[in-house]
């Protein structure tokens, strides 16, 4: 306002001046002299006003966010448009880094120097041990204790993630393990349903019941894929075993059911899949298969896919509780996790952490599961919010199957997780394939992972 008055003090000057000297020239100049003044003015005033907005809005800021598949992937958009509707000054800018070797190129990326990202996404447990180990993330124990973060909504995911005392993830999307079965099938051959509380004697028992060995007509009772995790991990749902610890002999009662499922027909042979490379949808989408324990991934799948005409002979299908050993939780199940991080490196931490806190909160668990996605937290609005979509099966025992009690990742941190999978994978293929007996794979497990952590 000083420049705005000195301004016009300076004109009015100039004109008093030249009035005196009187003639046409003088009030030529005055007009001249007027204008400019005005014009300065108007600049002044336009530069004030978008200062006060400055001042009451905040300047922009865009935060880059790294993650895969952007233009597959249905949730990114809806976190987005939620956050800006309440925080119209922040822009997000999606930084597609691909899906195949994600976790490679974000650590290559972070580790550099010219890296910007202001929040990760997290794949794995193995990228994020390796992002760990590099010190690239920040860690956010005293932002979670600030923010009154019950850390509790995540059914004790976070304490299989802490690393050293220190939590440097936040998980928003989690994908459960439930049984899937088809209602025709056991309609025909008139046996109950399966239910939210069996233990897996209950559920070897349901499979035989419904099983036809018939050649040409046969039904499966069960369906294993030929992932390693479809079996061992059935025994760490006590919390007294882990995946990672060293001793699998706790895998072993599993192993002797599903094997003995298999001599019997029960479930198809381990071999045959691994050969013809049939994938675990279309084994279910052949009408033959009683029931199958996967993940809630399967969920999108089967509703589009029927929506589609795909799948003709799955249509009537439901899902309850994923089986548990005696004395454990209904409820307790198996669990992967996509997790928000924050680099050290970010150069919008506070918006960055902001943005963090909505997409892993209430909020963006409600946007997940508005567009069919399974939130790392879960309450009954969001249960209801997944059941409510169109084509999810519409008894309660399917959104009753929804809610967990504990849920134990598949595999939890470890900085030797890569090389413990490469050996049991081997040897799940061995036992499987009946190349070597439960007992000789199982020492060389126990054998081979205490080697390598030792």
């Amino acid at each position: 306002m000083k420049k705005i008055v000195s301004s016009l003090l300076v004109a009015s000057m100039a004109a008093t001046s030249l009035a005196a000297c009187g003639g046409s020239s003088t009030t030529a100049t005055t007009a001249a002299a007027t204008t400019a003044a005005a014009a300065e003015t108007k600049a002044q005033e336009e530069k004030a006003t978008e200062a006060a907005t400055e001042a009451a809005t905040g300047d922009a800021v865009t935060l880059k966010w790294a993650l895969w598949d952007a233009s597959s992937i249905t949730y990114y958009q809806p976190l987005i448009d939620a956050y800006k509707a309440d925080h119209p000054n922040v822009n997000i800018e999606m930084i597609d880094l691909g899906s195949t070797d994600y976790s490679t190129v974000l650590g290559t990326q972070l580790s550099g120097s010219g890296s910007d990202f202001d929040v990760v996404t997290i794949k794995d447990v193995p990228g994020y041990m390796t992002l760990v180990n590099k010190g690239v993330l920040e860690p956010l124990n005293d932002k979670i204790k600030e923010a009154g973060i019950d850390l509790q909504q995540y059914g004790g995911i976070t304490d299989q993630v802490t690393i050293n005392d220190n939590l440097y993830e936040l998980p928003f999307r989690s994908d459960i393990w439930v049984l899937y079965y088809n209602k025709d099938v056991f309609d025909k051959a008139g046996v109950a349903y399966p239910t939210n509380d069996m233990t897996w004697e209950q559920y070897d028992e349901l499979a035989r019941k419904v099983t036809d060995t018939t050649p040409g007509s046969e039904v499966y009772g069960a369906h294993y894929h030929t992932w390693r995790s479809t079996i061992q991990l059935d025994g760490i749902l006590d919390g007294k075993n882990t995946i990672v610890g060293g001793n699998y002999d706790f895998t072993k009662p599993y192993y002797e059911m599903v094997l003995k499922q298999q001599q019997d027909g029960v479930c198809m042979d381990y071999a045959t899949l691994k050969t013809q490379g049939l994938h675990y949808s279309d084994a279910f989408a052949q009408g033959n298969v009683a029931m199958m324990n996967m993940g809630s991934w399967f969920i999108a799948t089967l509703i589009n896919k029927i929506k589609s005409g795909e799948y003709t002979d799955c249509t009537n299908w439901g899902m309850v509780k994923y089986p548990h050993a005696e004395g454990v939780e209904a409820g307790s199940t198996l669990a992967t996790i996509t997790a928000l991080a924050l680099p050290t490196s970010a150069p919008h931490k506070d918006e960055a952490w902001d943005f963090i806190k909505f997409v892993t909160g209430e909020n963006g668990a409600q946007v997940l599961a508005e567009t069919g996605n399974i939130p790392a937290m879960t309450n009954e609005n969001i249960v209801s919010a997944i059941a409510s979509m169109d084509g999810f099966p519409q008894d309660d025992t399917s959104k009753d199957a929804l809610i967990t009690s504990h849920t134990y990742l598949e595999m939890p941190a470890n900085d030797k997780s890569s090389e413990i999978e490469t050996v049991l994978n081997e040897q799940h293929d061995l036992i499987m394939t009946e190349s070597s007996t439960i007992d000789e794979a199982v020492q060389a497990m126990n054998e081979g992972v205490q080697a390598i952590i030792g």
